[in-house]
């Protein structure tokens, strides 16, 4: 059983900061999700633990089973056994999603090793056919022309296929429709295991009417400022954020706002995003 843990993490971009002290622990077989309105540092903080070099952390730790996550580079944190399911995947023109998906399994085995092409094949559909994704898709380019729903899909086809410790979904649940929400609900619980310890990072219950969630806690101003259950996320459900606001007397719960274009990726290199086409 893993355990990822963040102690005081303050984190900035451009001279601004962000993450204002984030504690958090996550252990294998749990499931957290973090809520709270836009620009409170949510997607901030996935991005920090797998290591975007657009943000510079100042101050804090983040351990996996007691190494030090910061002073892993993106690969070695995925590795390491990090997965981070992106708010917005980026398109990759000239690399299929199957050839994508084996080799990022193969880097995540032992220096020589190679999953071999039958088990690979066998996983790879089976995986396909769960999340009801059409069957062409081992030979599209990766995310090129996907709809944001398969895009959304195609993130859990990796976590299904890649078997990490700790998942970071980050608003997994944006532009799908109820059927595809119910689909990659239903593919993400039937994960669960003591082996896998899950943070999802929604705005809204309807994800967590899918995938339950057995810690939930709100992000204002940069930090986790509420910690509870399933009655927390009804509260929040019913009356909003407001409650929590005048309660700890918060005038603006925001750190960041983005501009409305702007879109913090990983590994955009010579993507179709990156290359403005």
């Amino acid at each position: 059983m893993s355990v990822l843990t963040i102690k005081n993490l303050h984190a900035e971009v451009d001279g601004k900061e962000i993450l204002k002290g984030v504690n958090l622990e996550i252990k294998g077989g749990e499931t957290h999700a973090i809520m709270g309105p836009n620009g409170t540092g949510k997607s901030t903080l996935a991005s920090v633990v797998m290591g975007h070099p657009k943000f510079t952390v100042t101050k804090g730790e983040i351990l996996l089973d007691g190494l030090n996550v910061l002073e892993m580079e993106v690969d070695e944190r995925s590795r390491a056994g990090i997965f981070l399911g992106m708010q917005h995947p980026a398109e990759v023109p000239g690399v299929t999603n199957s050839d994508f998906i084996k080799t990022a399994m193969n880097a995540h085995l032992e220096e020589g090793k190679n999953i071999s092409l039958f088990k690979f094949i066998i996983q790879y559909d089976k995986a396909v056919a769960q999340l009801k994704m059409n069957e062409d898709l081992p030979h599209r380019y990766l995310n090129e022309g996907f709809s944001g729903g398969e895009k959304k899909r195609n993130e859990i086809l990796q976590l299904k296929m890649l078997k990490p410790k700790i998942a970071i979904l980050d608003e997994i649940d944006s532009g799908l429709d109820v059927d595809a929400l119910k689909i990659v609900g239903e593919n993400v619980t039937a994960m669960k295991s003591k082996d896998l310890g899950l943070l999802l990072i929604t705005h809204y219950q309807r994800l967590l009417d899918y995938i339950s969630a057995d810690v939930v806690h709100v992000m204002m101003q940069g930090r986790i400022v509420k910690t509870g259950n399933k009655e927390l996320i009804k509260r929040i459900d019913t009356e909003g954020y407001d409650w929590i606001k005048e309660e700890l007397g918060i005038d603006d719960e925001r750190v960041y706002v983005e501009e409305e274009k702007e879109k913090i990726m990983l590994g955009t290199c010579a993507t179709k995003e990156a290359l403005g086409l």
